[in-house]
């Protein structure tokens, strides 16, 4: 069963052997990457199927601040990735799927949460849909990899 938690050192050694292929690396970039990317007001997350972390995000809580097309005050899903060798078994959905339950626990007092995929990723793009994210019919732009579907899924 699909758990999230707040990250820790405790999962430091987990979370850093995490890795995607190298065709996704382009949207998504190393966990030291992303580790070292991460803004302050980036809050980091771990994906575990009992005590084993099979993947990571962050929760941004300015989100709304750096992107235009984002609500005041929601928040930004940043770097969602599911390890490689975990891929194909359903944990990517079902983690998508237990993200509202637990924003609504752990960031009660936001309503809202913004992601951007890459048009080139359309797995991704597929799971969100299909985990209660909406697109909202615009692309952002200002990507590395190029255009991106912007997606948005109420939380309250």
């Amino acid at each position: 069963m699909i758990k999230i938690e707040k990250f820790s050192e405790e999962y430091a050694e987990q979370a850093l052997a995490l890795k995607v292929s190298d065709e996704q690396l382009k949207f998504v970039g190393t966990v030291q990457e992303i580790f070292e990317n991460m803004p302050e007001t980036g809050h980091k997350h771990v994906v575990l199927v009992g005590d084993e972390v099979v993947g990571l995000f962050a929760i941004d809580t300015v989100y709304s601040e750096n992107y235009d097309f984002c609500s005041k005050g929601a928040l930004g899903l940043r770097a969602f990735f599911i390890d490689s060798r975990h891929q194909g078994k359903g944990y990517g959905k079902s983690s998508v799927a237990a993200l509202k339950p637990y924003l609504q626990q752990a960031y009660s007092q936001y309503s809202k949460i913004y992601l951007t995929v890459n048009c080139k990723n359309p797995s991704a793009y597929r799971c969100y849909l299909k985990s209660g994210f909406t697109d909202i019919d615009d692309l952002y732009l200002g990507g590395a990899a190029g255009p991106q579907y912007i997606m948005l899924m109420e939380t309250a």
